[in-house]
C-alpha cells in the first residue's frame, strides 16, 4: 500500500519551525542540560562578523575624509562612548566596558536580523543541498532561544561580581552584601543578602528574559503570517505579502531597540558595581 505525504497543518507547522537542532530530545523550553547546536552556531557566526567587520573598520581607518563604513562605525562608537562616560565615571574601566558595550549592540543586532530571513529558507536549503536527514529541524534566530539570552545575561552578571570586587574589593562587597540596604545590624544581615540575591537574580532573568521575549514573538508572528501563503488563495497570498511587509518594517524597530536596551542595561548594571548603596 503506498502513502501519500500530507501537508502539515498549522500546529504542525509552527512546531516544526520551533524545534531546535539539539544534543537531544528537549522537553521545556530552557533547559542546561542540552546544548542546541543552531543556536551556538548562529551565534558564533554572527559573533565572528562582527569582530570582522570592526577590525576591518579600525584597520582602514585614515586621519582624512572618511568612507561611508568608516564614518557609520564611528559615530556608533562615539554614541556608545558618550552613553559610557554618563553611566561609568571610571575612566578605567570604560577602556573595557565601553568596547564590550558597543560589540553587545552589534553582535545582538546581527542575530536579531536573522529573523528577517524567511520563515522557510533554512529548510529550503537543507532540502536542496541532502542535509535534510541529518538536520532535521533548525531555528535560525539565536535571540529567540531562551538558553542563549539567559547565558548572555549571566556574563553580564559576571561582569557586575567582579567589578563589584574590582572596586570595593572582595571584603568591601561581602559587606556591602550584608550590611545595604537595610543596616550593619546583626539581625539585618539575613535580610539584606536576601534581598541582594534577589536583586541579582532579578537583573540576570529579567535582562534575559526581555531579550527572548521580544524576539520569539516576533519570529512567531512571523511564522502566523507565512501561514497565511497556505491557502493558496489570491487572498491569502496578498495578505501575507502585506502583512509580512508591514510587520517587518515595524520589526526593524524592535531589532534595534532591543539591541539598544541590552547595550544600556549593561551598562547601567556594571555602573551600579562601580557605586556603593
Amino acid at each position: 500500500m503506498s502513502t501519500t505525504a500530507h501537508a502539515p497543518t498549522a500546529s504542525e507547522y509552527i512546531v516544526h519551525h520551533l524545534t531546535h537542532l539539539s544534543t537531544k530530545s528537549q522537553s521545556s523550553i530552557i533547559d542546561l542540560s542540552v546544548v542546541n547546536i543552531d543556536t551556538l552556531f548562529w551565534s558564533l557566526s554572527m559573533g565572528s562578523l562582527v569582530c570582522y567587520l570592526t577590525w576591518r573598520a579600525a584597520r582602514q581607518a585614515t586621519a582624512g575624509v572618511p568612507g561611508r563604513f568608516q564614518a557609520g562605525v564611528e559615530m556608533l562608537a562615539e554614541m556608545v562612548n558618550d552613553q559610557a562616560k554618563a553611566i561609568i565615571h571610571s575612566a578605567e574601566s570604560r577602556q573595557f566596558v565601553a568596547p564590550l558595550a558597543m560589540t553587545v549592540f552589534l553582535w545582538i543586532t546581527f542575530m536579531n536580523s536573522l529573523d528577517f530571513l524567511p520563515v522557510d529558507l533554512p529548510g529550503k536549503i537543507l532540502a536542496l543541498t541532502g542535509l535534510e536527514r541529518f538536520i532535521p529541524s533548525h531555528r535560525i534566530v539565536p535571540t529567540a532561544d531562551l538558553n542563549g539570552t539567559i547565558g548572555m545575561s549571566s556574563g553580564v552578571l559576571l561582569l557586575m561580581l567582579y567589578y563589584n570586587v574590582k572596586i570595593k574589593s572582595l571584603g568591601g562587597f561581602i559587606h556591602e552584601l550584608f550590611c545595604a540596604p537595610f543596616g550593619a545590624k546583626i539581625w539585618l544581615f539575613p535580610f539584606n543578602l536576601l534581598l541582594n540575591l534577589i536583586e541579582f537574580a532579578a537583573k540576570t532573568v529579567s535582562l534575559g528574559m526581555r531579550l527572548f521575549g521580544n524576539m520569539y514573538a516576533g519570529e512567531l508572528l512571523f511564522m502566523l503570517i507565512a501561514l497565511l501563503g497556505a491557502t493558496a488563495t489570491w487572498w491569502g497570498f496578498g495578505m501575507q505579502l502585506i502583512a509580512g511587509s508591514a510587520w517587518a518594517i515595524f520589526h526593524i524597530l524592535i531589532v534595534l531597540l532591543q539591541a539598544f536596551i541590552f547595550m544600556m542595561l549593561t551598562l547601567v548594571y556594571v555602573g551600579q558595581a562601580h557605586e556603593g548603596h
